[in-house]
């Protein structure tokens, strides 16, 4: 290349010094935080790799080698950078307007929830004024909803059985229509309970269609995970593909004892069989051979069917107690899945929290010991400890879950990792359920310290890919779950050698070690291991255009 004037090189020169001028001053530039040193997991399922990570404004602005300065700087040499975790099965919606810290998420790296298997706490119309606190007190990390089926129902019809008249149906779909306006992710059922259990196919699949116009999701609570799983599901898919909606399975679990080693295989085959044919189906699960919930799950549910006041009055009464008992030892029957069978007997059911002075002191024993203790059948102690605890919900801890059925559940390349558990009104005790379960304050690091390190089930880069990547994905949330450049900075910082979930039975609340590093939203919110309490959480809505 040739010049062909002295006037026209100089000029050349001086361009190329502009631009050399330019790119120093670009390396110069601060960032607001680099992450210097780590070993990067993308979130996708990718080998690490060593880089530094730079933020500004709130995003990843640079994943590489930077010599530039950040205004604040962490050292991660040593430690692995990924995503947040995020929760697809929480329980925050009620917790977070009181106090929206979420120390126990946050600590065990989880920056982003998805709440509402009970629905929201609010009716459908006041929604957005629900999402404007969040925004205006503040949350720790960032939060979306869905909504309840069951709260439709239960404005227009009550907490009785019976099915909706035509007109019911259409005020059902008016409040649905609501919902996903406001911004939620899609519609919810829990048909294991009362009234949610009183929903009949036809009608969920009705409601659906609604979520299914703001290509919403139909996440449930299935109807049975025990000696009808397969039906269960094949009804949620029935649901999806019918309403015209994704499909997510809440807590995926072959939860039936007598079927140990053989039902999560028909599971996953079920799940697989509607994936090909092309149903967007999917589900979340949470690392643990317990699940936990109320008391009085153990009651058949056309005890409710006439609503909670008639149904606390039949369960006072000797004669419907012998009809009870009977129909706990027939096992499950139409409309109710029966978990103290699920779990192999009342010897595998354990008194987690009875709301009462009276019984605290049997927290942590079984069923069988406590009706000895007590001189009672270990039905009447259960019920008399529920009639005892309300208006408040006595919890237990259901061991009906097989450590071989989780470790096929988690091989699934679709399924995620939701904690059924919500964010501690204060720090360090149980969460807003009421439920010590250790899963509220171990869920996420345990599914690399008990499935990646302990035992050979799940490689780090896919384990991070199932609680980063692919939820993100499966949400819609394109700019989170990636350490790219350009996505939402929610980060976290966690030694590979150190990490471990320790929250146990005997002591559910104690927090994780290992992590020591969340950044939400582009801010510090934990840092080498103490909370700073930046709210940095942002309301997430599901578009519905």
């Amino acid at each position: 290349m040739g010049f062909t004037s002295p006037g026209k090189r100089a000029a050349f020169l001086a361009g190329v010094v502009l631009m050399s001028s330019g790119a120093a001053a670009a390396q110069t530039t601060d960032y607001d935080i680099v992450i210097r040193g780590g070993r990067v997991l993308d979130g996708a399922g990718n080998p690490w790799v060593n880089a530094d990570v730079g933020i500004k404004d709130g995003k990843i602005a640079t994943v590489g080698t930077i010599k530039a300065k950040g205004k604040r700087e962490i050292d991660a040499r040593g430690r692995y950078v990924s995503p947040g975790f995020i929760d697809m099965m929480d329980q925050s919606g009620r917790v977070l307007p009181v106090n929206g810290a979420a120390e126990n998420k946050l600590r065990q790296g989880v920056t982003t929830v998805l709440s509402g298997e009970g629905g929201t706490p609010v009716e459908a119309s006041e929604i957005p004024a629900y999402f404007s606190k969040l925004e205006t007190q503040g949350i720790g990390v960032n939060f979306g909803s869905y909504y309840a089926t069951s709260q439709a129902r239960v404005k227009v019809m009550g907490d009785v059985a019976g099915a909706p008249t035509k007109a019911q149906m259409e005020a059902m779909k008016a409040e649905v229509a609501a919902a996903m306006k406001a911004g939620v992710f899609g519609i919810t059922s829990a048909l294991i309970y009362p009234p949610s259990s009183f929903q009949t196919t036809a009608d969920l699949v009705e409601l659906a269609k609604v979520a299914g116009q703001c290509n919403g999701f139909y996440a449930t609570h299935m109807r049975d995970e025990s000696a009808k799983l397969v039906p269960a599901i094949e009804e949620a898919i029935e649901i999806g593909e019918k309403g015209g909606v994704k499909v997510e399975i809440y807590h995926l679990k072959n939860a039936y004892a007598p079927a140990w080693g053989t039902g999560m295989a028909k599971a996953v085959a079920t799940i697989e069989a509607a994936r090909k044919r092309g149903v967007d189906v999917a589900a979340d699960m949470y690392p643990y051979p317990a699940g936990g919930t109320g008391v009085e799950i153990t009651v058949p549910n056309w005890v409710w069917a006439d609503g909670e006041e008639k149904g606390l009055e039949r369960l006072k009464d000797p004669e419907i107690r012998k009809k009870l008992k009977e129909q706990l030892a027939a096992g499950s029957m139409e409309g109710w899945s029966n978990l103290v069978e699920a779990s192999g007997g009342w010897e595998r059911v354990v008194l987690a929290n009875a709301h009462s002075d009276k019984y605290a002191q049997f927290h942590g024993k079984n069923f069988v010991e406590i009706g000895k203790a007590l001189g009672l059948d270990p039905a009447d102690a259960a019920w008399d400890i529920v009639l005892n605890a309300y208006p408040k919900r006595s919890m237990a801890l259901y061991f009906m879950i097989d450590e071989k059925d989780i470790e096929m559940a988690l091989r699934q390349p679709w399924t995620s990792i939701g904690s059924d558990a919500g964010a501690a009104l204060k720090p360090g005790e149980i969460d807003d359920l009421g439920l010590p379960h250790p899963r509220s304050y171990g869920t996420f690091p345990r599914v690399i310290a008990e499935y990646v390190k302990r035992r050979p089930v799940l490689t780090l880069e896919d384990a991070v890919r199932k609680m980063t990547g692919w939820p993100a994905q499966r949400m819609g949330l394109s700019d989170r779950g990636l350490v790219r450049q350009g996505m939402k900075a929610d980060v976290v910082v966690f030694d590979y050698e150190t990490l471990d979930d320790v929250a146990s039975w005997d002591n559910p609340v104690d927090y994780p070690r290992g992590i020591d590093t969340v950044i939400v939203n582009g801010r510090v919110a934990l840092d080498k291991g103490k909370l700073e309490d930046t709210r940095a959480g942002a309301v997430l809505r599901h578009s519905c255009s």
